[in-house]
């Protein structure tokens, strides 16, 4: 099971100009999630994540893990969140 120990973030600076990090990971099922923080995530200020569950390479907004981005996460929550996609069935 990976968690947000195994997350590698990278230096992120692009939508309007936010400077922060993110992470991707993908997951044997087909899903996977990104994680980031940086100046326009929620969270982002305060030192929090945000996840978006992937399909592919696209988010996805209709797992029964969350239909839109998650913010103001701590990484426990993270690797919550990580658990469940990973546990959905195959994409």
């Amino acid at each position: 099971m990976k968690t947000f120990n195994d997350l590698v973030f990278q230096p992120y600076s692009g939508w309007l100009g936010a400077n922060g990090v993110k992470s991707e990971i993908a997951f044997p099922n087909g899903f996977g999630v990104s994680v980031v923080r940086h100046d326009g995530s929620y969270g982002g200020e305060s030192g929090l994540y945000e996840l978006a569950v992937l399909k592919g390479s696209k988010i996805c907004y209709d797992t029964p893990v969350t239909g839109d981005v998650e913010g103001w996460l701590t990484p426990d929550k993270v690797t919550e969140l990580m658990r469940q996609v990973q546990e959905l069935p195959d994409a």
